[in-house]
């Protein structure tokens, strides 16, 4: 994609959906980071089906150590690898309260050192609930980047830089929602539905799938 192109290709993205938001379901900054840590390898929809049951009853880090493991793998053991995510979530509860007056740090290197809590984890968490210009790359990102010539990258980290150099300052605190939600319902992984695609006219992608 030509450096020309990006300008375009994010404010039609931007003209659809001005105000674009996580799909995961949160009413605080730490359920944000606990439903975050949760969807690892889940869906979305998986993950707000478990934590409509949790959050009511364990809302905050004191509430989930309360739960105890037994408790919270209660909760969540609709979602996949629950074992290892109850675990990884007792222990982040557990420093939270220790070391950080029960609030989410807004630190990356802080919420890094968190058990369970990665590069993308962090990044969303600094993005949506501190609204700082981070690139999350999933799957989705991953693909869309890879796949219409944004940011071409062979690992999530080259794609994040890459996108951290390639988009405009003027979209870059919304454009990892964007990239989410366009490889999630239009640029899908084995069928592109290039046809409906209101970026195509910027996109590199050679194989443009036909209407069917």
């Amino acid at each position: 994609m030509k450096k020309s192109d990006i300008e375009p290709f994010f404010a039609t993205l931007k003209a659809a959906n001005p105000m674009p938001n996580t799909e995961l379901e949160y009413t605080t900054v730490f359920e944000l980071l606990a439903a975050v840590l949760l969807s690892a390898q889940a869906t979305d929809v998986g993950v707000n089906k478990a934590t409509r049951r949790l959050f009511p009853v364990a809302g905050t880090p004191q509430k989930i150590l309360d739960l105890g493991l037994e408790g919270l793998e209660e909760h969540i053991k609709t979602i996949g690898l629950y074992r290892s995510k109850a675990r990884h979530l007792l222990e982040t509860c557990r420093i939270l309260v220790e070391q950080h007056n029960s609030q989410v740090p807004r630190a990356r290197e802080a919420l890094e050192a968190l058990p369970g809590v990665g590069r993308k984890t962090a990044n969303v968490v600094l993005n949506v609930a501190f609204g700082q210009p981070t690139m999350a790359v999933d799957t989705h990102i991953f693909r869309v980047s890879n796949r219409t010539g944004l940011a071409p990258g062979k690992n999530p980290l080259a794609v994040e830089l890459q996108l951290i150099k390639r988009v405009p300052a003027a979209y870059a605190v919304d454009s990892h929602h964007w990239l989410i939600l366009h490889g999630r319902y239009v640029c899908q992984a084995r069928k592109p539905q290039c046809w409906q695609c209101s970026v195509a006219t910027w996109c590199d992608f050679k194989g443009k799938t036909p209407a069917p």
